[in-house]
């Protein structure tokens, strides 16, 4: 895999993650029995961004097969606790950084090349 095809991965769980703290700020304003307030801005927002990141991470597909690819995915039980805890404020449980320490190393062992 080359530098380029892992920054765009890279690129990708970062706009998922950013997409997935969007999710949060919109649920807050969100009321199922009101239609209308499903016309957020926030709520917008984190759909385009995660329809720019579906398109990105076709680019990749593109470039390298699935089951190299995906194992990165991984990385966003890492990045979306980080930017709760940076931009909403989230606390972190030790678990979750163990989880994810443990998930960081599979990731390690699955993208190994020879």
């Amino acid at each position: 895999m080359t530098p380029a095809t892992i920054a765009m991965i890279l690129v990708t769980l970062t706009m998922l993650a950013c997409g997935q703290v969007l999710f949060k700020l919109a649920s807050a304003t969100i009321a199922f029995s009101r239609p209308e307030t499903f016309l957020s801005w926030t709520l917008f927002l984190a759909l385009a961004i995660y329809g720019l990141a579906t398109v990105l991470w076709l680019a990749v597909l593109a470039r390298v097969p699935l089951s190299q690819a995906f194992p990165f995915y991984g990385l966003s039980f890492l990045l979306v606790p980080i930017f709760a805890w940076i931009f909403l404020g989230e606390s972190i449980p030790l678990r979750v950084w163990v989880g994810g320490g443990v998930i960081a190393v599979g990731i390690v062992i699955a993208s190994w090349e020879r």
